[in-house]
């Protein structure tokens, strides 16, 4: 690859695109509002949240020193990540609190980086996550779950336009902030009946002298305040359009 290549490549990348039309952020939120909140949309969609879920806590688990064994996706949407290390201590509490806020900070950081309109670098950070996950997926499912999905970002990182690269951009962060919520809300409604004994929250009351009900609390708090701030990032063009600044800064 010659130097001009590469250097048109890095400018790709980390370069700054267009401020997106207002309509279209609005419109990508309402879509995005329309999947998480509908039946059958969220029962799909919701796939790619078990997928953050899940690289959530396997990224924590390599983090604090803990052995990855694998991950399993599976077609009802749940998910399994296995590690060796500590049945106890600060890794492994981190490690299960990691679940269910990485869909909402992954969501964050997209917004962060969708408000200095890196919209490419988003695209091809995500294929990247994707394939370093990939190789440490365990079962059929999830590896064509993980494969479908990278495809389906790589795809449009490469051949599509500026504008729809843009539509799915901002489609992919305003699902990620609001279908970071709806699993808080469904974890403790299955807590409430009894159908989660093994669950997260469950777990680290286990591990801790905290009850479950207040690791819920922070799952949704957190979910919550990125769905906040995520917002505040990505509704910078509507903002500027209407003549009102924020003082929420984006990626550069």
């Amino acid at each position: 690859m010659s130097i001009d290549s590469l250097t048109d490549l890095w400018h790709e990348l980390f370069g700054a695109q267009p401020d997106p039309p207002p309509l279209l952020v609005l419109v990508t939120g309402l879509v995005a509002l329309a999947v998480v909140a509908t039946r059958l949309p969220w029962r799909i969609g919701r796939n790619a949240v078990t997928i953050a879920h899940e690289g959530g806590h396997a990224l924590v688990a390599l983090l604090t020193g803990r052995r990855l064994r694998g991950i399993r996706l599976h077609s009802d949407t749940s998910g399994l990540t296995l590690s060796a290390g500590r049945p106890s201590g600060p890794g492994m509490v981190f490690t299960l609190l990691a679940g269910y806020v990485a869909p909402s900070l992954i969501g964050l950081a997209g917004a962060w980086l969708l408000g200095g309109n890196r919209i490419t670098l988003l695209l091809w950070v995500a294929v990247a996550l994707l394939l370093g996950m990939l190789v440490m997926i365990r079962n059929l499912f999830g590896v064509v779950s993980v494969l479908v999905t990278g495809g389906v970002v790589f795809a449009v990182s490469w051949y599509a336009s500026p504008q729809v690269q843009a539509a799915f951009a901002y489609t992919g962060v305003w699902f990620l902030l609001l279908g970071g919520v709806r699993p808080v809300g469904e974890l403790q409604s299955q807590r409430r009946r009894g159908q989660a004994p093994q669950s997260d929250a469950d777990q680290l009351a286990w591990l801790t002298p905290l009850p479950g009900i207040f690791w819920v609390s922070v799952f949704g708090l957190v979910a919550v305040a990125a769905l906040v701030v995520g917002a505040g990032l990505l509704a910078g063009p509507i903002l500027a359009d209407w003549g009102i600044t924020t003082a929420i800064g984006g990626a550069g």
